[in-house]
C-alpha cells in the first residue's frame, strides 16, 4: 500500500499590518510561523496608515520568506503550493502579498492559490482541532463581524453581518478616547474584567429577527458620555467605562451568536478573528454554549490567542482544504481589497 503523500503548502498574509510568512503541513501542522509586525509604526498614527503598511511589507516579505522555509528545514523542492491572501484588505498591502506569491509561483513551477483572509481566519481552527460539518463561526475583527455557516471546508455563507461599525473597529475608536494605544482591544478587555457595567450602554439590534449587529450607536453612546463629561469637569472610573461597553458588545455578540446556533444546529462552533481573543468574549460563549442541551450542543474550538491576529498559518490552513478540491488560482491573480464571501440565500430577499 502506498504511504499518503504529505502536502505541504507555504503561505503569505499581507492584508494589514502583519507580513507573515508559513510553512503549512496537511492543512493542520504548524512546520514554521514567522510575523513581522508593524505595531509601533502605526500607534502613533492612533491606526493603520495603508502607505506605511505597505512600504513595510515590501521590506521584509523575502526575508521571512527565507525565515519560513529554514524554520521548516525545507527547501522550495518540498512545497506543493504557494498559498496567499488577496482580500479583503488594504489595497496595496494585499499587491506586496500577491506580488511576491505570484512572483514565487512563476520562477518556482509551484501552483498557486488565492485565499479569502475571513476563510483564513475562520480556517485557523483547523490547526488546533478537526472541524465536523456542517460548522459555524463568529467571526469578529476589526473590519468584520459576522455569523458564517461552514457547509464544507470550501464553502462559506454569511448569515449575519455588521451594518455598520464592526467590534473590533469600535474597540479601537473608544480606545482613542481613553487614551489607550491601537490597538486597543486587549487593554479594554484588562480593564473590563476589574470593573462593572455601570453604564448601560445601548445593545442595538439584540431582540431583532435577524443575525446582523451593529455598534456604531454603542460607539457614539460612549463618546458621548465621555465628552458630556469632560464639559461638566467630571471624572469617570475608566474601568466602568471599559466594562460597560465590553458588556454592551459581549451581550449582543453572544446572544445572536447562541440563538443561530440553536437553529441552525452545527457540529462544530468556530470563534475566529483578532476579537476571538477576548477573554470576556471566550469565557461568555463557552458558558452560553455549555447550558445547550447535549444533543444540540456543538463542539467548540476557540483558536490559540496567536493565531486569532493575521498571520500567514491560517492562510496554509484554508489553502490545503482548496488544494484537495483543486482550486487553484492562475497568473490573473489580483487583490481584491472588497473581496467577500458569499451571503446565504435568505439574506438577499
Amino acid at each position: 500500500m502506498t504511504e499518503k503523500k504529505d502536502i505541504r503548502i507555504l503561505a503569505f498574509e499581507s492584508s494589514c499590518d502583519e507580513t507573515s510568512t508559513a510553512v503549512i503541513k496537511n492543512g493542520q501542522e504548524i512546520e514554521s510561523l514567522i510575523v513581522a509586525t508593524q505595531i509601533k509604526s502605526h500607534q502613533r498614527f492612533g491606526g493603520v496608515v495603508p502607505e506605511v503598511a505597505s512600504r513595510h511589507h515590501i521590506e521584509v516579505i523575502t526575508q521571512i520568506t527565507k525565515e519560513a522555509l529554514a524554520q521548516a528545514n525545507k527547501n522550495w523542492d518540498d512545497i506543493d503550493a504557494i498559498a496567499v491572501t488577496y482580500g479583503p484588505g488594504l489595497a496595496g498591502a494585499l499587491l506586496v502579498g500577491v506580488s511576491a506569491a505570484k512572483a514565487t509561483s512563476m520562477a518556482t513551477g509551484i501552483p498557486l492559490i488565492g485565499v479569502d483572509h475571513i476563510m483564513g481566519h475562520i480556517m485557523a481552527a483547523q490547526l488546533k482541532d478537526e472541524i465536523e460539518y456542517p460548522a459555524f463561526a463568529l467571526q469578529v475583527s476589526g473590519g468584520h463581524t459576522e455569523i458564517v455557516l461552514l457547509k464544507d471546508p470550501t464553502h462559506f455563507e454569511i448569515i449575519g453581518d455588521t451594518r455598520d461599525d464592526a467590534a473590533g473597529e469600535a474597540y479601537d475608536k473608544i480606545g482613542r478616547v481613553l487614551g489607550v494605544n491601537y490597538p486597543a482591544g486587549k487593554t479594554i478587555d484588562q480593564w473590563a474584567h476589574k470593573g462593572k457595567d455601570t453604564f448601560n450602554f445601548p445593545r442595538a439590534m439584540i431582540d431583532s429577527d435577524d443575525y446582523d449587529f451593529s455598534f456604531s450607536g454603542l460607539k457614539s453612546a460612549f463618546i458621548n458620555t465621555c465628552h458630556h463629561a469632560d464639559q461638566i469637569h467630571q471624572e469617570l472610573n475608566k474601568y466602568d467605562l471599559a466594562a460597560s461597553f465590553q458588556a454592551a458588545v459581549i451581550d449582543v455578540l453572544a446572544t445572536k451568536t447562541i440563538r443561530a446556533i440553536k437553529e441552525y444546529q452545527p457540529k462544530t462552533f468556530i470563534l475566529g478573528g483578532g476579537v476571538a481573543a477576548n477573554q470576556g468574549l471566550r469565557d461568555r460563549l463557552n458558558k452560553e454554549i455549555e447550558n445547550i442541551p447535549v444533543g444540540q450542543r456543538p463542539k467548540v474550538i476557540l483558536p490559540e490567542l496567536k493565531l486569532c491576529g493575521d498571520n500567514a498559518a491560517m492562510i496554509g490552513a484554508a489553502a490545503y482544504n482548496l488544494y484537495q478540491k483543486n482550486k487553484f488560482s492562475d497568473e490573473h491573480l489580483n487583490a481584491d481589497p472588497s473581496l467577500e464571501l458569499p451571503y446565504a440565500d435568505h439574506m438577499l430577499s
